[in-house]
This record gives C-alpha cells, sequence and structure tokens, in this order.
C-alpha cells in the first residue's frame, strides 16, 4: 500500500456519522455510513423562468466553492446533452435544475462566475454544461485530484466513502434521465451525489498539500478549466467496433454510409445510435455486401421482424457504397499525424524503440515512487513524440520545452525532463 493509500485508510480523513453534519469535516470514528437523504431533503425541480432566478440569487449570494453535477441519458437519447443539472453551495443549499425545460443556464453560470466549481471527472461533464451556457473559470477536479493523490478507486462512491466514511447509493447512474417526470428516488440520487462534493474537495485539497502535490493539482485543474471546446472527431465512423475485421475499400465504403445514415435517423429520432442499428449489424453488412434485401434480412442484426422499409434503407446505403467510383472509396486506416503505433517502431527505426522503452520504464518507475498513474505524471502521447522525434541537442533546455510544446504543464516539464534526458541519453538520441 502506497502511503497516499495509507492516508486515504487514515480515520483522521475519515469523519463518521448518520447524516452529514454541518461540519463534515470533522473526524469521527466509526464504519462506513449509508447516506440517504440530503441534510434539507429533496429539492424541487426548477423547471421554469420564475423558479430559475431566484436560484441565481441564492447562489450568486452563496459563500464558498459550488458543487456542480450534470446527468445525462447516454445509451439512450442522441448526444451528450444534459437532462438534470444539480448544484450546492453553502448559503443557497442544493438545487436540481432542468435544464429541457430551462435551456438556456447563462445567468446561472454568469452568477457563478469567479467562483470555483467542485466537480467530479470535470472533463465528462463540462461539454453538456457548456452547451447550455454554464462554463466555469476556475475548478476543482475531485476525481482528478484522487489520482494525484494516489487513490486506488476514484469513483464518486469510492471517494466519498474512502475518503469521507460515508456510502453513497450508486444505482441510478445508468437510467434514462430524459424521463418526466423524474423518479423520487432518483432525484434524491442526484442530490446527494453534490451533498459533500465541497467536503469531499476539501479534504483532498488537504491530502494533496500534505503530500506536495497541492500546486500540481492547481496547474491541471487551471489546464481543464482554460481547455477549448474538442473539436469534432474526424471520420468518426471509423470508430464503430469490430472495425478491425473491415480490411476492403469497398466494405470501408458500406461501413461509413451505413453508420452515417444511422446517424441521421438517429438525430432526428434523438435515440442513441446504437438503438437504431448495432455497430455489429454494420460491419456484418459491410463483410457480406447483400445485393438485395433479403440476404441483408438473413444477416445477423437484420432480422425478417425488421420491418420492410427499413430493410430497403439500410440495403439502399449499402448498394450507394457499391456504387462509388474507385476514387471515392476511403483508404484504409487514418491519416497519421503523430508517431506510428509503437508495436511498428522496432522495425521502422529500432533506435526509437530503445529510446521509447527506457523513457517508459523510467516514467513508470518515476510514477511509483510518486504514487499516481503514469498517464497523470506525462502523457503516453507526449512522451512517444519525444522518443520519436527527440530534440537535435538532448539537454534539459531542449527536452523541457519539447514536453511543453506538447502541452505538458510546468510541473510534469520539472518532473519529467530529468528521466526523458537521461533515457535520450542512454539510448544514444
Amino acid at each position: 500500500m502506497t502511503d497516499a493509500q495509507d492516508t486515504a485508510a487514515d480515520s483522521s480523513l475519515r469523519p463518521r456519522g448518520g447524516t452529514p453534519p454541518d461540519d463534515a469535516g470533522s473526524s469521527v470514528p466509526g464504519a462506513p455510513v449509508p447516506l440517504l437523504e440530503p441534510r434539507e431533503g429533496i429539492p424541487p425541480v426548477i423547471a421554469d423562468g420564475p423558479a430559475l432566478t431566484e436560484v441565481i440569487t441564492a447562489f450568486a449570494a452563496g459563500t464558498g466553492p459550488v458543487a456542480v453535477d450534470a446527468e445525462r441519458a447516454s445509451g439512450y437519447r442522441y448526444g451528450q446533452r444534459a437532462y438534470l443539472v444539480q448544484l450546492r453551495r453553502a448559503g443557497a443549499g442544493t438545487a436540481l435544475i432542468d435544464p429541457v425545460a430551462c435551456p438556456d443556464l447563462s445567468g446561472l453560470g454568469e452568477a457563478l462566475s469567479g467562483v470555483e466549481w467542485v466537480l467530479h471527472a470535470a472533463t465528462q461533464d463540462l461539454p453538456c454544461l457548456r452547451e447550455i451556457g454554464m462554463v466555469p473559470t476556475g475548478l476543482f477536479d475531485t476525481e482528478l485530484a484522487g489520482r494525484l493523490a494516489g487513490f486506488p478507486r476514484v469513483g464518486l462512491g469510492a471517494m466519498v466513502e474512502g475518503v469521507l466514511g460515508y456510502v453513497l447509493e450508486k444505482g441510478h447512474s445508468a437510467v434514462d434521465w430524459s424521463t418526466r417526470p423524474l423518479p423520487e428516488p432518483w432525484l434524491r440520487y442526484a442530490a446527494l451525489d453534490v451533498e459533500l462534493l465541497v467536503d469531499l474537495r476539501d479534504a483532498l485539497e488537504k491530502e494533496l498539500d500534505r503530500q506536495g502535490k497541492l500546486e500540481w493539482a492547481l496547474e491541471e485543474f487551471s489546464a481543464i478549466a482554460a481547455a477549448p471546446p474538442t473539436e469534432p472527431r474526424k471520420d468518426p465512423w471509423r470508430r464503430t467496433s469490430g472495425m478491425h475485421k473491415v480490411r476492403r475499400r469497398r466494405q470501408l465504403a458500406v461501413v461509413r454510409e451505413l453508420w452515417q445514415t444511422r446517424d441521421r435517423i438517429a438525430q432526428r429520432r434523438d435515440v442513441s445510435p446504437g438503438k437504431v442499428l448495432s455497430d455489429a449489424a454494420i460491419v456484418e453488412a459491410a463483410l457480406s455486401l447483400p445485393g438485395n434485401v433479403h440476404a441483408l434480412a438473413a444477416l445477423n442484426g437484420f432480422s425478417n421482424r425488421t420491418g420492410r422499409r427499413q430493410l430497403e434503407q439500410w440495403q439502399a446505403a449499402v448498394d450507394r457504397a457499391k456504387a462509388l467510383p474507385d476514387s471515392a472509396l476511403p483508404q484504409p486506416g487514418q491519416p497519421v499525424t503523430g508517431p506510428p503505433p509503437p508495436r511498428a517502431w522496432a522495425d521502422k527505426d529500432p533506435a526509437a524503440a530503445a529510446r521509447l522503452s527506457a523513457a517508459r520504464a523510467g516514467v513508470s518507475a518515476l510514477a511509483e515512487q510518486l504514487h499516481m498513474p503514469q498517464e497523470n505524471l506525462a502523457s503516453p502521447d507526449t512522451v512517444r513524440r519525444v522518443c520519436w522525434e527527440p530534440p537535435a541537442v538532448v539537454d534539459a533546455g531542449s527536452v523541457g520545452a519539447a514536453l511543453a510544446g506538447y502541452g505538458a504543464r510546468p510541473w510534469q516539464v520539472e518532473l519529467v525532463t530529468p528521466v526523458l534526458v537521461t533515457a535520450l541519453a542512454t539510448t544514444g538520441a
């Protein structure tokens, strides 16, 4: 067990009790206690302008950080929009907001400008929050804090139990949050998700400071808050599960056409694409290249229970792909903008393969010493890029500049540069 893990189990970080006290950071020894009810009860769902205005006023007048969470309907609806937003702040209590009924929360976002937002796994929720006008100017990510502190399990439930000594009920995490009205047990679950988030933040801040990692964490949080919106993925159809089986360009064209047809239908119906047609069915059709709807209906994923009209639309997509001229067929693989896959390095550039092996070993050893995941110490892609094309002069300045150029934060540059300099120098870069 690492020092950080020892600390996670230490009773000094584990306040306990039946219901969350107002000073949930106090130390009360005992066994983990189920957290069953929000301390002020389940608040009403905010679903109109006047109620939203009251919430904005209350949260603007609150004090300290604000806990923020969002629930999506992944696997049920198209896209990743928010279907419930939860907030909690001292002096304002907890609010549950329906972003379907109140789709513009920019007024709330502005009221909380300059306030630290506390989120768990912030990068998962920030895109859907941004869509409704909520963008933090600063944040604290309790999941990332847990990773940097060396906790072995960093899900919200595990962190609340390991750090604060309360057990969260997590049974509703994968439900269809687009359901209206939302059942009371779901609302209770949602309110409890932000109930102790600020308390968790405070305990983790103390632990990171104890380990000498608080400044590292603050740099990470600043980078997340300042990051621009993610660009749409190029050729998203290439991520169809089972694509490794599809090798011929004509077959790739079928995957592309079926994927795009499915996406249009899913978007129009506002349902998850997988509920329209499975990835496995798309790949099956691409491999078989059926000549008519009867042949298509015989394939896995296209049963006879599928309506004739649906079969015809899928067959039409297959036929469009089959009719394309060779010049319009997609190329196999995706354009490579960085180094080749590491498995190919030994053949393409044995010296680079040796550099990468040494660098990985060094970064792994340092990460273990610091009690944190290797990928949080240094992005694997960044390490690969530096090893594939090392600086002309291998010294701390040039290697550090290369790391910074690939997006490494100052704390990462400081720690990882000596490791990479050693790895590159000893392998003859």
